[in-house]
């Protein structure tokens, strides 16, 4: 894979147990993956993003959301302007030597709570969609566009729709047919939630391999995967992932890899798999692309890479903590899986919270 442009490439430890080995059923049901590793950044509409600015024609029309779908049930809204300045303002307070905080005054202090809380009232103008992801096909192994296209885009309006979850929108395109770019796109006039608004990432793509979720494998290969991960993870120290907890060991470090990521297997984890039939043609759907609330959590460490392991030793405080670089959170700290028909991308994809 060509990472030219990429300030620092990013490496996934080998996992702790070659788990087809030691499940040969597994092999067959091996999958490759792109995991993104987005990082916070200044990315460029000619750059692969999370939350960056869009190789957008500028005679093409922005995608709007109906504003009258979230005109009621909302009482404390925010704007993009002001979920830059409170992350800006923290970020800011958090760098200042001395106490936490101790560089904003009594005034900046009440302006970070009514930031936090939403200061703005609820319209039912039409919503502007943001961006959420550009990914190049150079740049992505497992991306798969359809012929003549090598760029996908990814916006969703601001606001739950359902699950609790945004509305996407899927744009395929060829970069080289856009000659002019749209500088300044729209924006929404409000939106729900800061975490909504994926900070500008720059992508750090790397191809893994994955297995499936433990609910997508038969009754009896769970069982037998299952009993193999409480024997390996017996006597697990108090307190760890582990701890009362054995039986995950191969969900949480030997099946699907945790993180934004494109291709691959669903992260199916609290609620039990079922097949994503395409509304058009009835063909089963495939995992296109995760949107993951972090990097990786307590569970999930032999994931982090090898570049990452000292931040997460010694992370910085929130808006930079290490496995929150996007600032995207789904439901309480979920993903979002997005999938498409593999007929054809031109039938309705589909969004599910996992």
């Amino acid at each position: 894979m060509d990472t030219k442009g990429f300030e620092m490439t990013r490496t996934t430890p080998p996992r702790p147990v070659d788990i087809a080995a030691v499940f040969p059923e597994l092999a067959p049901l091996a999958r490759t993956t792109t995991r993104l590793h987005p990082r916070q950044g200044k990315p460029t509409p000619q750059d692969s993003s999370v939350g960056g600015p869009l190789l957008w024609p500028i005679d093409e029309p922005w995608p709007y959301c109906d504003g009258r779908q979230h005109a009621s049930g909302y009482t404390s809204l925010t704007t993009l302007a002001d979920v830059r300045l409170l992350r800006e303002m923290l970020a800011i307070a958090w760098d200042h030597p001395g106490p936490p905080g101790a560089i904003l005054s009594d005034e900046e202090r009440t302006l970070v709570r009514a930031l936090q809380k939403g200061r703005h009232s609820q319209t039912d103008e039409p919503i502007a969609m943001i961006p959420v992801a550009q990914l190049y096909a150079r740049d992505i192994p497992d991306l798969h566009p359809p012929e003549g296209c090598d760029l996908l885009q990814v916006l969703w309006c601001p606001f739950d729709h359902f699950d609790p979850m945004p509305k996407a929108k899927l744009v395929w395109r060829s970069s080289s047919s856009v000659t002019t770019v749209l500088s300044e796109p729209p924006q929404p006039i409000v939106v729900q939630s800061e975490y909504y608004i994926p900070e500008p990432c720059v992508i750090h793509p790397e191809q893994v391999i994955e297995y499936p979720a433990p609910l997508e494998l038969d009754e009896v290969l769970r069982e037998r995967i299952e009993a193999w991960s409480e024997r390996e993870k017996a006597g697990a120290e108090a307190g760890s992932a582990y701890d009362q907890a054995e039986s995950a060991y191969y969900q949480n470090e030997l099946s699907v890899a945790p993180g934004w990521k494109v291709g691959g297997w669903a992260p199916w984890s609290f609620r039990d798999p079922y097949p994503m039939i395409c509304t058009v043609c009835g063909a089963e759907m495939k995992p296109l692309l995760t949107i993951s609330s972090d990097e990786w959590d307590l569970g999930s460490g032999s994931w982090i890479p090898i570049e990452d392991q000292a931040l997460d030793a010694n992370p910085t405080p929130y808006p930079r903590t290490p496995w929150l670089p996007t600032l995207i959170k789904i439901g309480r700290a979920y993903h979002m899986q997005i999938y498409i028909c593999p007929t054809s991308v031109d039938h309705p994809h589909a969004e599910l919270v996992q």
